[in-house]
């Protein structure tokens, strides 16, 4: 009888000049860069095209006339894709999920590719040796617990964004949009042009937090204008639709029973604790929440590289990390939008190719860096926010643990490791990881000591892997350690 899930072919280890490790605005520009710096290239993409998040779209069978309509940069990523793949000195690796990376003294580390799609049998195995590796696995959203947010019908606004935009499908017919951030904004504009009707959007920061963080010496944010077009698109689209814009403002609890049918908006004080007796229903058969974005730093941390105060990985003015012949760019290093993530990409791919970085790519760099700390004070999620989390409410929605029992765990066993506290209360260790909660699970155990961003990011096994493809890629000589 055949074998079912047939066995990877053996395979060797593979040296190549310049590893990309992702392929959205900061990947694509790093390997472009590094071709343009006379290196030969492998670029490696999990999904099934070029683009990342920002880029996301349907697949060319299935495009409508005016893809462009729904993206910001369409013509310049179209030209961008265009060159890689034609390019015979850049070799483009969809479907490539890099689920482990072995670390070495004074070298970039060994990197493990499974080729295929993720929730196939027969993923063919690949082992890079790079000279330089660029790391762009970008950033996941962070949405803060409130009762009610495990219901059917509760999607993070990123989910909805792609659904939208890679789907063309609407998460719901009456939507409220919450959370914090100008990324509501493209949300909102993608909901209703899939014919949902969006009944607001809520931004938690208050006018006070917005003003501070925006209002500051807003001549230095001159040549970022160009984002100031993107905002009067969105804003346009809030007036045409009549969908109301409120601040100060937060989701605290969703209600139904087999899904959400409705949510309670309160308002929050400066520290983003809900205002007693401002809490107002409103019926809604789905709610988009996300209050920002954190750093996909599992392989930057599964290398070594040094982490900063926020979880972003650290890096010098070459975007190089604390590990040799390592670069990062994009959102790993700091979440600032595409703007940023393409300038620090050009920068990476010249320093990986050996190269000078070019001026052009580092004025850019720091114009959109200055954008980027505006963005973290103006929407910074203030300690607040788990005066709404009360004991009962779902923490960790893979394994179903609550705060109450974070708390109560924390304080009955005196424990100051994550690993005991993970292991005893099973918090991060369902099928996402901890991607989902680890950030607030670090946060609502913090007076437990365990205060360090990004812990809960040390993931070994970065993706998914069937056991027998493990031992496979141990059978054909990887070293897996």
């Amino acid at each position: 009888m055949a074998d079912a899930h047939p066995r990877p072919k053996e395979h060797r280890v593979e040296q190549v000049p310049v590893l990309v490790v992702g392929g959205g605005p900061a990947g694509m520009a790093a390997a472009r860069a590094a071709r343009r710096g006379g290196a030969r290239v492998v670029l490696v993409e999990a999904g099934d095209d070029l683009g990342g998040q920002y880029w996301r779209h349907l697949p060319a069978e299935r495009a409508p006339a005016r893809e462009d309509l729904s993206h910001h940069g369409w013509a310049r990523f179209r030209r961008m894709r265009d060159d890689l793949l034609r390019d015979a000195g850049c070799e483009v690796v969809l479907g490539g999920h890099v689920w482990s990376v072995d670390r070495r003294d004074g070298a970039p580390p060994l990197v493990h590719v499974l080729v295929g799609a993720p929730d196939g049998a027969g993923r063919q195995p690949r082992a890079f040796e790079p000279a330089a590796l660029v790391l762009a696995t970008g950033a996941h959203e962070r949405t803060l617990p409130f009762p009610g947010w495990d219901l059917p019908g509760v999607f993070t606004a990123g989910a909805a964004q792609a659904l939208a935009k890679g789907e063309r499908v609407a998460v719901g017919r009456r939507v409220l949009v919450a959370g914090s951030g100008p990324f509501l904004l493209p949300v909102a504009s993608s909901l209703v042009r899939t014919g949902a009707r969006v009944a607001g959007v809520v931004e938690a920061a208050g006018r006070a937090q917005l003003a501070r963080g925006w209002g500051s010496r807003p001549w230095r944010l001159l040549p970022a204008l160009a984002k100031g077009g993107e905002l009067a698109g969105y804003v346009r689209d809030l007036a045409a639709y009549r969908i109301p814009y409120r601040t100060g403002a937060a989701v605290v609890a969703a209600h139904g029973t087999d899904r959400v049918e409705a949510v309670t908006v309160a308002r929050l004080t400066p520290g983003w604790a809900p205002v007693p007796g401002s809490a107002r229903r409103i019926a809604v058969d789905a709610v988009c929440v996300g209050h920002g974005f954190v750093p996909r730093a599992e392989l930057a941390t599964a290398a070594g590289c040094a982490l900063g105060a926020d979880g972003s990985v650290a890096v010098d003015a070459g975007q190089r990390t604390s590990v040799p012949g390592v670069l990062t760019a994009g959102e790993l290093a700091g979440i600032g939008g595409a703007d940023l993530a393409l300038a620090e990409g050009e920068v990476a791919g010249a320093v990986a190719a050996g190269r000078a970085p070019p001026p052009a790519a580092v004025r850019s760099r720091d114009v959109f860096r200055e954008f980027a700390a505006r963005l973290a004070a103006a929407h910074q999620i203030r300690p607040g926010w788990q005066s709404w989390v009360a004991d009962h409410t779902v923490v960790c929605r893979c394994e179903d643990v609550t705060a109450g029992e974070l708390r109560s765990v924390a304080a009955l066993t005196g424990s100051r490791g994550l690993r005991s506290l993970k292991l005893t209360t099973r918090a991060g260790l369902g099928s996402c990881q901890g991607r989902t909660c680890g950030r607030s699970v670090e946060e609502i155990l913090g007076p437990a000591g365990l205060v360090d961003a990004g812990r809960t990011a040390h993931r070994p096994i970065a993706v998914p892997i069937r056991l027998g493809e493990l031992a496979a890629t141990t059978a054909a000589g990887e070293d897996v350690r």
